[in-house]
């Protein structure tokens, strides 16, 4: 165990010149130059912004105060003797001070008591029901460390950006250069670690914490409500102001995992539809719809009231068509596409219709930002003020009108 920790040190100790040596020769040595590290009080050794391990890395400390001190406070000696490490050993302060440094823990690594931060007890405790241990893990692990918050509040509900993109976001809040992908790292880690990383239509996607907290059982009697979520310190996403006006909708022909229906309205909805009107439009599909109820109702409430709805014609799925004729009826924006080599039907064959060539798969990455741009400018000039639904209904039946309570 003494030759374990002896390496634990030593790696801690390369680790740290290391860092040392990559900001000097990036920042520079002069009065003005940007510093990575500040010291600690009496000069003890750097810090960082945030954590440098993962937060499941940090947990261990605060499992064996609720597994050997029932969750109340335990003698430091105690908890190290049970774990069969030497108090006093380099890798023994580190889990002291990380596990500290998401809040979990309270006490140093001199203190005689370690004890549990009451978010850190909720996280931890066999005894919390599923949604008050993922609120208060949320809370820890993301919440309070301010570089790992701003790159959640700026991607949540989004495609997982690039690391390169998420490194340069971190420039925002004054992250130096060199440890923007330690950051990064660590912060997809916990997301993942979370279960806050799900892979959506083929795409990796960062949901929202209110998603996670409703999917989870809520044995305890977790705050379901805002209201209530808010007075117990959880933030929830109220619903009830959903914004329409920028939501899109997309009707396409889902059909099962891994048919070529689904692999289709997969590539086209995330490779085309999102890729192109993400910036400005809130993009969703039936089967991404979170809110509790019956997906039939919801389909309809979104055709009713989104502000816009792009319908993939391909495979002449009957559920599309049902559903167009709906949103024809009402008469709000709409855009049609199709995959080439299916045939636009009869009603539709005089409005215009984006024609996508999925057939050599060659061609079609080449052909990807043209897609995209004819899909932006489609919905441009469907959205644009004064401009008139164009479909079958508006054109033939003149005095057809629908009027929504």
């Amino acid at each position: 165990m003494a030759d374990e920790e002896k390496m634990v040190a030593a790696s801690e100790e390369v680790s740290t010149k290391k860092l040392r040596r990559k900001s000097t020769r990036r920042h520079g040595t002069g009065r003005g130059a940007a510093r990575v590290e500040r010291t600690g009080k009496g000069g003890r050794g750097p810090t960082s912004p945030f954590p440098p391990v993962a937060f499941l890395t940090a947990l261990p400390l605060a499992d064996a105060i609720q597994q050997h001190g029932a969750g109340q406070p335990t003698r430091r000696i105690t908890i190290f003797d049970k774990l069969d490490k030497s108090p006093e050993s380099s890798a023994s302060r580190l889990l002291i001070t990380n596990s500290g440094r998401y809040g979990v823990t309270k006490g140093g690594y001199q203190a005689e008591l370690l004890e549990l931060t009451p978010l850190g007890a909720v996280a931890t405790s066999p005894d919390s029901p599923p949604r008050e241990k993922a609120a208060a893990r949320f809370k820890l692990a993301v919440e309070s460390v301010p570089a790992f918050k701003h790159l959640y509040e700026k991607n949540v509900g989004k495609r997982v950006p690039s690391p390169e993109v998420l490194q340069d976001s971190l420039a925002e809040i004054g992250i130096p250069e060199v440890i923007r992908k330690q950051c990064v790292d660590l912060f997809l880690e916990n997301l993942k670690d979370l279960g806050l990383l799900r892979t959506v239509a083929g795409a990796e996607r960062i949901i929202s914490i209110d998603q996670l907290l409703e999917e989870a059982p809520s044995a305890g009697g977790t705050p379901t409500t805002v209201a209530a979520a808010a007075e117990a310190g959880i933030q929830m996403v109220d619903r009830s102001k959903k914004s329409w006006k920028t939501t899109c909708f997309v009707i396409a022909p889902i059909d099962r995992e891994g048919s070529e229906q689904r692999k289709h309205s997969d590539m086209v909805l995330e490779a085309l539809i999102r890729r192109a009107l993400d910036r400005e439009w809130d993009v969703v599909r039936a089967d991404q719809i979170t809110t509790p109820g019956m997906i039939s109702g919801q389909v309809i409430e979104h055709l009713l009231h989104s502000g816009l709805v792009v319908a993939d014609l391909s495979f002449h799925n009957p559920n599309v068509f049902y559903e167009l004729a709906l949103r024809h009826a009402i008469g709000k924006p709409t855009v049609h596409l199709i995959r080439s080599g299916d045939l636009i039907p009869f009603d539709l064959k005089d409005f215009r219709t984006i024609t996508i060539d999925t057939g050599d798969k060659y061609e079609l990455v080449a052909k990807l930002e043209t897609y995209r741009a004819e899909i932006a400018n489609h919905v441009r000039q469907a959205v644009a003020d004064g401009a008139e639904s164009s479909n079958p209904v508006r054109t033939f039946s003149k005095g057809f009108r629908v009027v929504l309570e």
